[in-house]
């Protein structure tokens, strides 16, 4: 079994079809069969039903699928990690996320990477949740991600600074005015939801906070996307609690930001399956100096793997004080919607 082999077979699963599959990677049909059968021989059976009009995985090739993907994709990965250690002169990172980060944090860091290192293009995936972006990069798909601070995380990770959690509220909204406002206040409000929100213990995180206070949220509309949202508030559809990065963005669309009193935030990180190095490591340097809520810190940046273990009470849940030794944490009650 080889990795060609493997390519070979993505290739065709990819197209449904050999003859599509040899075209896109400029290799005659016959060659490119002799190879998947090949493939088919080292593995003990047929990954794949021959038909009339195109192919399908077996029950065989069904299992074989996510690990050939993985496969690939780390050699492809483990390829533009040796080239990036000698720099960042050139290349390509491939960087994940969700889409609240990729539409709020991300544009100012990536235009300020591009002045600085030209040479290297990046690719960027975007998920909808915390969930699926944790497994995407497990499996492969991005050199590194950037987005709300796993839970629980084996590899290397890098803590930013924390994002606030705000609510958009419409320009012409009795509270327009206010800085901020006490979730209490907002029991009889009509509520905009990311279909995305979190789970805890079962219940939605803002259906708990929510009731921690005595109300259940009223939700009027459910969205995919956090930006989404924010335009829906700013129509007066409704309010929604969303990351202050992505929704300063709204500003000009009629609505206005309120910080919560006590003030909500979540914790963001670099992380990823292997050291970072070269243009990685200078992508996560990037962002930890530029910092997730405006000023830069300093010094050089220390990237370990974090051991695995519970989300631990901040600065803003109750009993703890600006001292704590791990400002980056907060309570899971506090968080958003991941995307």
């Amino acid at each position: 079994m080889s990795l060609r082999q493997m390519e070979y077979f993505l290739a065709v699963v990819e197209e449904s079809s050999f003859t599509r599959a040899a075209d896109s990677l400029h290799v005659t049909q016959p060659a490119l069969s002799h190879q998947v059968k090949a493939l088919e021989r080292s593995v003990g059976g047929a990954l794949l039903e021959r038909m009339p009009r195109g192919v399908r995985l077996t029950a065989m090739g069904r299992a074989f699928l996510p690990h050939a993907q993985l496969a690939v994709r780390s050699a492809r990965q483990a390829e533009r990690a040796a080239r990036a250690a000698a720099g960042v002169a050139g290349g390509e990172l491939h960087l994940a996320t969700v889409h609240a980060v990729a539409v709020g944090l991300l544009p100012g860091v990536v235009a300020r990477w591009r002045a600085l290192h030209p040479g290297v293009s990046l690719v960027l995936r975007e998920y909808g949740s915390t969930e699926a972006l944790e497994e995407q990069l497990e499996r492969g798909v991005a050199d590194l991600a950037v987005g709300p601070e796993p839970a629980r995380w084996a590899g290397p990770l890098l803590r930013l600074d924390r994002e606030e959690l705000v609510v958009v509220v419409p320009f012409d909204d009795p509270l327009a005015r206010r800085g901020s406002v006490r979730l209490a206040e907002l029991a009889h409000r009509d509520w905009i939801r990311c279909a995305m929100e979190p789970l805890v213990d079962g219940v939605l995180v803002l259906d708990r906070a929510c009731g921690e206070v005595g109300f259940t949220p009223r939700t009027v509309l459910r969205t995919e996307h956090t930006s989404t949202a924010v335009r829906m508030a700013a129509a007066g559809v409704g309010i929604v609690m969303a990351p202050a990065h992505m929704a300063r963005g709204a500003v000009g669309e009629d609505c206005v930001l309120l910080s919560l009193d006590p003030a909500w935030h979540r914790p963001l990180a670099v992380f990823s399956r292997v050291p970072l190095t070269g243009a990685a490591a200078a992508f996560a340097e990037l962002l930890r100096a530029t910092g997730a809520s405006g000023p830069a810190a300093t010094g050089p940046a220390v990237i370990e793997p974090v051991a695995a273990g519970p989300v631990a009470p901040g600065p803003e849940a109750a009993g703890a004080s600006p001292a704590d030794p791990d400002p980056h944490r907060v309570v899971v009650q506090q968080c958003g919607h991941p995307g």
